[in-house]
């Protein structure tokens, strides 16, 4: 089904929208099965904090689609400076989509496609060199009908590895204390 411009709105998101676009986070996360219900309070809450920042600050870039004047979609696009690399001197900018979501009601209507427009549209105004999101088992294929093509991303939770070393580098410096090998804290 196509995007009805003569019932839908697309507009941009203001910090006033935070509320409905971390709801729609949450439910995102929801509808692919990967939110547990006893962490979606804390989740809400943590990124209305994130959104509500983003989004008065610019750093967040949301666009929102309404019904009657009710939010029924959303999506939103985070832009950053790139460091400069072969082919592309001058560093430019990257964008990364998140938050694509359609209430249940209003789904298979055009309005994730037409929101992926509006949210290129504006890649392409500022000068992004590439854009990347990560896509659910349903959202592939509009993606993939987009232009978007897998990657070769990896992926390591940071936090992680770090708590390990940390660990690691604990332990040794407590092995050196009780050693006596006068290594320890010089």
């Amino acid at each position: 089904m196509t995007f009805d411009p003569a019932r839908y709105r697309i507009r941009p998101a203001t910090a006033a929208d935070a509320v409905v676009v971390a709801r729609h986070r949450v439910a995102m996360f929801r509808d692919m099965g990967i939110l547990p219900a006893a962490d979606a309070e804390r989740l809400a809450a943590a990124s209305l904090r994130s959104l509500s920042t983003g989004l008065a600050s610019g750093e967040y870039r949301g666009w929102l689609v309404e019904l009657d004047g009710a939010v029924v979609a959303g999506a939103g696009l985070v832009l950053r400076a790139l460091l400069p690399r072969p082919g592309h001197l001058d560093g430019g900018v990257d964008a990364y989509v998140l938050n694509v979501y359609t209430e249940p009601a209003h789904r298979r209507r055009g309005l994730a496609r037409a929101l992926m427009e509006e949210v290129l549209a504006h890649c392409r105004a500022a000068g992004a060199a590439r854009v990347t999101l990560h896509a659910s088992d349903e959202g592939r294929p509009l993606y993939t009908a987009l232009g978007f093509a897998a990657t070769n991303e990896m992926e390591r939770s940071v936090q992680d590895a770090f708590s390990s070393q940390q660990s690691a580098v604990s332990s040794d410096r407590l092995g050196r204390k009780k050693s006596g090998d006068g290594l320890a804290d010089r």
